[in-house]
């Protein structure tokens, strides 16, 4: 889930929606909460950001959802 995620995030020119994230990196209906899109982003900051905390990588658009940076 995590990888496919990150596919989508690379993908998506304007960033993603939470509540999408799911359904557009699986390609299926997608029942679980809307959380869980925080806690795989929460993991591959973890493992992709020197510093998850102050992330550069993965950025969080508030009132839209998360993008892969471009810089």
């Amino acid at each position: 889930m995590e990888f496919a995620l990150l596919a989508c995030l690379a993908a998506a020119r304007q960033g993603i929606q939470p509540p999408a994230a799911p359904e557009a990196s699986q390609g299926m209906a997608y029942e679980g909460y809307e959380r869980t899109v925080d806690a795989h982003i929460k993991n591959l900051r973890a493992k992709l950001e020197p510093d998850p905390k102050s992330p550069r990588y993965i950025e969080t658009v508030f009132g839209v959802g998360y993008r892969f940076a471009r810089d």
